[in-house]
């Protein structure tokens, strides 16, 4: 991250109250850090994390020691930034898991992981960017891949998916997108749209070419 570095090193901020106290916020701090967040999801969205704290305070209208007091650390803010997008990554899971139908549960997860890559290019960035994890989010991260490959198996066994996939192909495919994403930045939407569609038919059950040994890619850079 080239612009902007924080002048503080202390632990982030939490979403739910911007402050490091956990104390609620009053009217005008909680008016302020909307902007700030409102500000901060725009900019990254059209130009992606390098963009500096300076910057983000001066498209909220706010000055950059409010900033610095709401999210002590550009990791702090990026984190509050993009709580809804993780969430909905989530809810994406719940959608496909709770398909009755595995195979379509499975494209449909597919598909719109890399829609949600593609509509945001902050969020992308932000998934690749490695900021260390709380416990918590490592824990939740693991058991989300664990329904994940709950539903691999439901759809191998229902013969919608081949039998070599595995659930670490998903990272793999989704570093993909992201490089795609970065390659194409004009037209990441439909790039990244052909590219799921290429995707889910090298996943389907039938083609005879053994695959090579699967790679391990850490999670937090894709997921």
């Amino acid at each position: 991250m080239s612009e902007g570095a924080s002048p503080t090193t202390g632990s982030t901020a939490g979403p739910s109250t911007g402050s490091t106290t956990g104390r609620p916020l009053r009217r005008d701090a909680r008016r302020n850090r909307d902007r700030i967040l409102e500000a901060a999801r725009d900019l990254f969205a059209r130009r992606g994390l390098d963009v500096g704290m300076a910057t983000v305070a001066r498209h909220a209208g706010i000055g950059v020691a409010t900033l610095y007091r709401r999210f002590p650390t550009k990791e702090a803010l990026v984190r509050a930034v993009f709580t809804e997008q993780f969430a909905a990554c989530g809810a994406v899971l719940d959608e496909a898991v709770a398909d009755p139908d595995p195979g379509r549960g499975f494209r449909t997860l597919v598909e719109r992981l890399c829609e949600l890559q593609a509509a945001d290019r902050g969020f992308s960035a932000a998934l690749q960017a490695g900021f260390a994890e709380p416990e918590e989010v490592a824990t939740e991260r693991a058991h989300a891949l664990g329904r994940f490959a709950g539903l691999v198996e439901r759809a191998q066994a229902a013969g919608a998916l081949r039998a070599d996939f595995v659930p670490e192909d998903l990272i793999l495919a989704m570093a993909a997108n992201n490089g795609v994403i970065a390659a194409a930045p004009a037209a990441d939407p439909a790039a990244s749209r052909r590219l799921a569609g290429y995707l889910l038919s090298a996943f389907r059950p039938g083609d005879p070419e053994t695959l090579p040994h699967p790679v391990r890619l850490a999670p937090h850079r894709v997921l």
